[in-house]
């Protein structure tokens, strides 16, 4: 496919807008029936469930982002097309297409590239292949200070464990903030790797997410489901857990 091809620009990336990193490709279907759900949804999943710490090695240390116009693809998935942004040295942004809620309008600047997401299309095959669970990849994303404390501990919530919005707010010292990890976990621009996807509410519910409820519980389930063949348990990260906090 030739790099040349442009999008619509001027308006929210939309899979009939833009090409993708290959031709069609197939992929096991995650469970997507249900899209018109609620904003909060039970999981079914026991909350007295083991606790376990926060992952200190994942930890990510978020690079600066390269001035310039933005490099842009398009990647499929078992859960939709996913737009894959960046600087040209790290991932900037990674959006469910069409209709992620905050995703970026692609400028007339901006310059198509395949080759500047093929490691990162490889990973994401994996990933939803079960066959990865770590994402191995530069990560630059722009946001207020507070964002990018929140969106630094998702990188430490292991594979297949949940967090709750308390926990994350407890976790950086500012126990009554909840509701504005809340926001800054829905304004993460990179789904998926930084995983805001593993966040869901004190009493289990799933609350909201960018990409859409159906794959929260797609993505939860992916990784429940392979977590499974080595435990029965899926764990819950706790308060209790926690180191000290991230923030003063």
């Amino acid at each position: 496919m030739s790099e040349s091809r442009q999008p619509m620009h001027g308006r929210s990336a939309r899979m009939d807008d833009v090409p993708t990193t290959s031709a069609p490709v197939t992929h096991p279907t995650l469970p997507l029936e249900e899209f018109a759900q609620p904003q909060t949804e039970a999981l079914a999943l026991p909350l007295e469930a083991l606790a376990s710490p926060l992952d200190e090695t994942q930890s990510a240390v978020f690079a600066e982002q390269l001035p310039g116009a933005p490099v842009f693809t398009v990647h499929p998935s078992p859960i939709g097309e996913l737009l894959l942004t960046g600087d040209g040295r790290s991932l900037t942004g990674l959006y469910l297409l069409p209709d992620h809620r905050y995703g970026p309008v692609i400028g007339d600047d901006w310059r198509f590239s395949v080759d500047s997401f093929r490691e990162l299309a490889g990973q994401l095959d994996a990933y939803f292949a079960g066959e990865l669970r770590d994402f191995d990849v530069s990560l630059a994303p722009k946001g207020t200070p507070f964002q990018l404390a929140v969106w630094t501990i998702l990188t430490r919530v292991p594979y297949g464990h949940t967090i709750s919005y308390g926990t994350i707010a407890a976790a950086l010292g500012r126990p009554t903030a909840s509701r504005a990890v809340g926001m800054a976990n829905g304004h993460n621009p990179i789904s998926i790797v930084v995983p805001c996807h593993r966040v869901i509410g004190a009493t289990g519910s799933l609350t909201g997410y960018g990409g859409g409820l159906p794959r929260k519980r797609a993505l939860l389930d992916l990784e429940d489901g392979l977590r499974a063949q080595h435990s029965r348990t899926r764990s819950t990260v706790l308060p209790g857990a926690l180191a000290a906090p991230l923030l003063a």
